[in-house]
């Protein structure tokens, strides 16, 4: 992961050097914190799963990872979240709206980069066809997202389609992509995809969980925002629906809750077994993707493919 996040890294500040102005420093204030990127390695790594080239990859592996930067700026924004990766958030830096123009660049860049790839031109038009249809999915997931806030009624399965469209779907388009790059058969494309789909919501889940129980200096944000914030997480559900509900009212959507009401809050989280739940529901979530993957061929990248599904469960932050 290190090596294609070094690569893909080098590939973000060539692709926006730019004039040195506002904007491009904006732009590239996110990215260059580094993060995990995750969906880039899982590009490289279902190119090479396939038979393809890594380099063939890189490409669309910074394109993919040029959007998931662009969804965060516009996420933080509409959250009003102050920290990101351990850094105040474009937004609190730049503005509100030199924020949304520099998501918009990134959105822009990512095309200009994946269409910059030397390989077949079909397998381009159909990455980039990838890109683009699981960019509207993200949009429907955030719009859920955003509804789910005034509602208290928000059911598992409507939870789970959300997480699927908000983060689920780059995790499938960044698999498919790579089987597409990496010249791959229809069969193995599918099975990506399905790899793909499977990771991202075990990771989305996991990355609710880590929002409740990590700590601030490891998470790089706020422990409890998503309770601030009245968002309709898995945890939240599940306690709504066990003997934490009356706790969980008191603070849901109060964006003043102390440490020590989250704190409490979470006590009792973990004496009704919600905690537990959910993060047992990731770890099947992630079980289904290593499924999948153990269709394909035996190879180091599909091996890679596998520990990277297990790594989406067992990260710090």
């Amino acid at each position: 992961m290190k090596k294609v996040a070094a690569l893909v890294g080098e590939a973000i500040k060539k692709s926006l050097a730019g004039d040195g102005s506002q904007l491009y420093k904006a732009a590239i204030h996110l990215p260059i914190q580094g993060g995990k990127r995750m969906r880039p390695f899982l590009v490289v790594k279902s190119c090479e799963a396939v038979g393809g080239e890594a380099k063939d990859a890189l490409p669309a592996a910074t394109a993919v990872e040029l959007v998931h930067n662009f969804t965060l700026i516009h996420d933080d924004i509409m959250d009003r979240d102050l920290l990101r990766r351990g850094v105040p958030t474009v937004h609190t830096v730049w503005g509100v709206p030199m924020g949304i123009l520099s998501g918009d660049l990134l959105f822009a860049e990512a095309f200009n980069v994946l269409l910059s790839g030397g390989v077949d031109c079909e397998r381009l038009r159909r990455s980039a066809e990838i890109l683009a249809k699981a960019t509207v999915v993200l949009s429907e997931g955030q719009n859920m997202d955003m509804a789910f806030e005034s509602r208290i009624d928000v059911s598992e399965a409507e939870y789970l389609d959300m997480i699927y469209r908000k983060t689920g779907a780059l995790f499938q388009a960044s698999a498919e992509m790579g089987g597409v790059m990496g010249g791959g058969d229809e069969r193995s494309i599918r099975l990506l995809g399905e790899y793909g789909r499977n990771m991202g919501i075990g990771f989305q889940i996991f990355d609710d969980y880590l929002g409740m129980t990590s700590k601030e200096e490891v998470l790089g944000k706020s422990v409890g925002n998503d309770i601030r914030e009245g968002k309709k997480t898995l945890i939240v559900i599940m306690a709504l629906a066990s003997l934490a509900r009356g706790q969980l009212l008191k603070v849901l959507g109060k964006k003043t809750a102390s440490d020590s009401e989250i704190a409490k809050l979470l006590e009792s989280m973990g004496r009704h077994g919600v905690l537990e739940y959910v993060y047992g529901k990731a770890e099947a979530y992630i079980s289904k993707a290593t499924v999948a993957i153990s269709k394909l061929p035996s190879s180091p990248a599909r091996d890679a493919l596998m520990d990277l599904a297990k790594y989406a469960i067992s990260r710090k932050k």
